[in-house]
């Protein structure tokens, strides 16, 4: 497998990627690869398959109802 190295990277920037590798449980590397990954072949969702997922996620949450008043009650506690 090819190793590659990056030089000169911000100090901002590598403290930001360690901190996002840490929140999602990984290694500098391992985060490094994934955002590699999703800059490099992401692709735009068809129609379709955006449909379909957001049909699965509707079955998954059918059972959980929310009203206007519990939702903005909950954002409001969410917020310093």
């Amino acid at each position: 497998m090819p190793t590659l190295t990056i030089k000169n990277i911000p100090d901002d920037l590598y403290e930001a990627l360690k901190r996002q590798a840490e929140r999602h449980r990984r290694s500098l590397n391992s985060e490094v690869i994934v955002c590699l990954e999703q800059a490099v072949r992401s692709y735009a969702i068809q129609p379709e398959e955006f449909l379909a997922r957001a049909r699965r996620l509707r079955e998954k949450t059918a059972g959980y109802a929310i009203t206007d008043e519990r939702f903005n009650a909950a954002k409001r506690e969410g917020r310093p």
